[in-house]
């Protein structure tokens, strides 16, 4: 494979990630010009249109989702053999691109970016917090954090917290104003602060456990979001009952006034995996990171202390 088609292969990558021709040349730091010229260029050698042109956007074709899904993988192991040639001797170097859901960047990451800014001061982050399901090949991320060891086919997943509690809390104002639920049923006639799934537009469910089983409350809700922190502030301001993971919790300044809720009933989520694509350790830079994560991070604690 010649240079041109390697080059005109990552601008194809790009622009299928970015769904534009000016989301791809944001990403390479190229101008919009150059990575036109590109595709039309790969289009000429495949002999057939890869995009379809609208108003908006690009929409990838037939032969265009062949074509990323037969050199995603490709592509991506040649530029680990590359890198993992260049990185011999040298000081691990670079940008690693790495997707977290907003619970992990606040409880993982947060806490160590200073440590390993001082540690690795040649190496960049980019952090792209979303609590979706993200393909990493597709979307041009080196790593990601998510609950569940289940990957796809050519992904390593390196364990980063044991199991943990999703807890129920309210404010002393709620409690004052509304009384404390004792039971499960008793909820009903209590407020829950909604979180809402932004990429399926569904509100979670509010799931506990009794004796190994799953139960499913139906409550009215005051308050709908999209966001931990909106979350904190409804149960300190008493709009009801909020879910925060018991490590949120314990990073809370002020977590002692956040009251526990029906604690017997709190529903247990799976360890959280640092998962990446198998030939990626070769890359030092991506390495270093992955070492540093499993090393600076108690599978049972609540947090690593701010460096």
């Amino acid at each position: 494979m010649d240079n041109a088609l390697y080059g005109q292969l990552t601008v194809f990558q790009a622009i299928a990630a970015e769904g534009s021709i000016a989301g791809a040349a944001r990403r390479l730091a190229l101008g919009s010009p150059a990575v036109s010229k590109s595709l039309k260029a790969l289009e000429e050698t495949m002999g057939v249109p890869l995009f379809y042109r609208t108003t908006r956007r690009l929409e990838i074709t037939e032969a265009g989702q062949m074509l990323l899904n037969r050199s995603g993988d490709a592509l991506q192991a040649l530029r680990f053999a590359v890198e993992s040639v260049q990185d011999l001797g040298q000081t691990p170097s670079g940008t690693v691109r790495i997707t977290v859901a907003r619970f992990a960047y606040l409880t993982i990451l947060q806490p160590l970016l200073g440590r390993f800014c001082r540690t690795y001061p040649e190496i960049d982050l980019e952090i792209s917090l979303y609590d979706g399901t993200v393909d990493i090949l597709e979307q041009g991320f080196d790593m990601g954090i998510r609950f569940g060891d289940r990957l796809e086919e050519g992904m390593v997943a390196r364990r980063l917290r044991e199991p943990f509690r999703e807890g129920l809390y309210v404010s002393q104002h709620y409690v004052n104003c509304h009384g404390m639920p004792q039971d499960p049923a008793d909820l009903s006639r209590h407020k829950l602060i909604g979180y809402r799934f932004i990429t399926a537009n569904r509100i979670l469910p509010l799931i506990l456990e009794r004796d190994g089983e799953e139960l499913t409350i139906d409550m009215p809700s005051r308050l709908v979001t999209n966001d931990i922190e909106v979350i904190c502030d409804g149960i300190r301001q008493g709009f009801g009952v909020g879910r925060l993971f018991e490590p949120i919790h314990a990073s809370l300044p002020d977590r002692d006034a956040f009251l526990p809720v029906l604690e017997p009933y709190w529903r247990t989520y799976p360890p959280v995996y640092l998962y990446f694509p198998q030939n990626s350790q070769r890359a030092k830079r991506i390495r270093a990171l992955i070492d540093f994560l499993v090393e600076n991070i108690p599978p049972h604690g609540s947090g690593p202390g701010i460096g």
